[in-house]
């Protein structure tokens, strides 16, 4: 059963570093505070894993202050990352029904025009009403908030330079670093956030591109090109790999790509950037196959380099005070969050493991449950990964080419969402569902999704995975009629017997 697994962790440990017996012998001796104004925990970073952790300790009954430099709590996911991007994908999918798929069921419009200011000041509004939120959250829990940059003097003192210019140090039994990942840079790119973007200078832009340069097949890169391939935008994505999304299932990947290529979206794929020329009007990227070969030309309005993210650390003077990271500049943690320096820990992209909001919150919830005594869960194995691309792909567990690799005799069912009556009946039908059971005893290994609402979908089988169960104990689960639903029923039928609707 999984959940007789606590706190199983893929991430890098320091077993080597932390022998058996003293282990944790500190984190019990640390203690809290008690009528001083040293904090219990203080947490660097107000992003999903740092503000979640602020308010789980505070609820727990610990003292808690949360340094955030950026001014406003959330992140890059709140601020520039998830959030503003389902905002300007959820727009331009409207926008894209709207003069595509409208026809089809009856409404007829003179004409449909894309008001960026206005769908920019949508995505806007909502960032602003949820960073508040968790303003309002950390004000409620009595979590004490400070606006700044937070940097080591010692494991538990802080100096942190406000930003309203001037300078404080807060003081912690217990410190976690929170602080996140950056966007990966390429050699010889200058990224300017206008002609050459990162994927926050992407959620920006002040006009439709004509041509759009993707560098980059992964889950930012897919998405936010299709935003801006949605409102007109001829894309084009380079990938040094020889697949897109490589973490993703072959056989869903093959299909996912095929969806893509059919709304226009264009791949080179085995290429790598040689360099990127912005002296004339627009910008020249020069290529170069992955192997080595023939150079060649690709011209663009707009670059979007998202070639994956990196922790982010800068500034912190983890050298002063000894943490420990590896070669990709991960902190490395043992299976209690806890770095090589007694008191500090660390939690979210700055460790190994998925660089995913959810994880990243799974991680602060964890964490500060081991801190006040108790038992914190984490499974890597198990962390849902969406692409919020239309269709959507969403997964959990193993893919068939991991269970290929761990030799388990396996079986596989799917159902196509062609057969699915409420995908029929919505028109929007294109996807799959696909279930990977071990054979001799039916449990659940993997489950991936290819559908309009995949995202919504693949937390059924996340629980299922959670708990154990087999492909036979989803099929037997009743699921209403009609729903998009039914398609994990009857995969689930197919896995361990035979569907009944294909």
């Amino acid at each position: 059963m999984a959940m007789a697994s606590i706190a199983r962790r893929k991430a890098t440990t320091l077993s080597n570093h932390l022998c058996a017996r003293t282990k944790y012998s500190w984190i019990l001796t640390r203690g809290f505070a008690s009528g001083s104004d040293d904090n219990d925990v203080v947490v660097i970073g107000g992003g999903p894993g740092g503000y979640v952790a602020a308010i789980k300790a505070a609820q727990l009954g610990l003292k808690t202050t949360c340094i955030e430099k950026r001014g406003t709590l959330g992140g890059t996911c709140l601020n520039v990352g998830c959030i503003p991007s389902k905002a300007l994908l959820h727009s331009s999918h409207m926008y894209h029904e709207a003069k595509h798929s409208f026809p089809h069921h009856g409404i007829k419009l003179a004409s449909v025009e894309v008001d960026l200011p206005a769908m920019m000041g949508q995505k806007d509004k909502a960032v602003g009403n949820l960073t508040k939120g968790i303003e309002g959250l950390f004000k409620k829990n009595k979590v004490n908030y400070v606006k700044g940059y937070g940097k080591f003097l010692s494991p538990s003192e802080v100096s942190v330079d406000t930003l309203e210019g001037g300078s404080t140090i807060v003081k912690g039994k217990n410190i976690i670093i929170a602080t996140g990942s950056d966007v990966k840079s390429l050699p010889g790119i200058t990224i300017d956030e206008e002609r050459i973007v990162s994927s926050t200078g992407a959620l920006a832009l002040k006009e439709v591109p004509k041509r759009l340069v993707v560098i980059g097949a992964g889950y930012i890169g897919l998405e936010m090109g299709s935003v801006w391939g949605r409102l007109g935008s001829e894309v084009t994505v380079v990938e040094f790999g020889p697949d897109i999304v490589p973490t993703m299932d072959g056989e869903v990947r093959k299909q996912f790509q095929r969806s893509l290529e059919k709304q226009k979206m264009k791949f080179i794929l085995k290429t790598k950037v040689v360099s990127v020329d912005t002296t004339g009007n627009g910008v020249k990227l020069t290529l170069e196959p992955a192997a080595g070969g023939d150079q060649t030309s690709l011209e663009a309005d707009v670059v979007l380099v998202s070639a994956g993210r990196v922790p982010f650390t800068a500034g912190l003077e983890l050298d002063k005070i000894g943490v420990e990271t590896d070669k990709a500049g991960r902190i490395l943690v043992n299976e209690r969050f806890a770095t090589n320096v007694p008191g500090v820990y660390a939690i979210g992209d700055v460790i190994p493991g998925p660089m995913l909001a959810h994880k990243a919150e799974e991680d602060g919830v964890a964490c500060v449950e081991y801190i006040a005594g108790k038992e914190g869960h984490v499974d890597y194995d198990l962390v849902p990964g969406v692409v919020y691309t239309h269709p959507e792909v969403a997964s959990v567990g193993k893919t068939e080419e991991q269970v290929k690799t761990l030799g388990v005799d396996y079986r596989v069912g799917k159902f196509p969402f062609l057969a699915n009556s409420r995908a029929k009946a919505i028109d929007d039908a294109e996807g799959v569902v696909k279930i990977l059971a071990e054979k001799e005893t039916d449990k659940i290994l993997g489950v991936h999704i290819m559908a309009p609402n995949a995202g919504e979908l693949i937390h059924e089988a996340a629980l299922a995975l959670q708990y154990g169960a087999s492909s036979e104990d989803i099929a037997r689960t009743c699921h209403a009629h009609p729903t998009m639903s039914e398609a994990v029923k009857e995969a689930a039928m197919a896995t361990y017997d035979k569907p009944i609707h294909i």
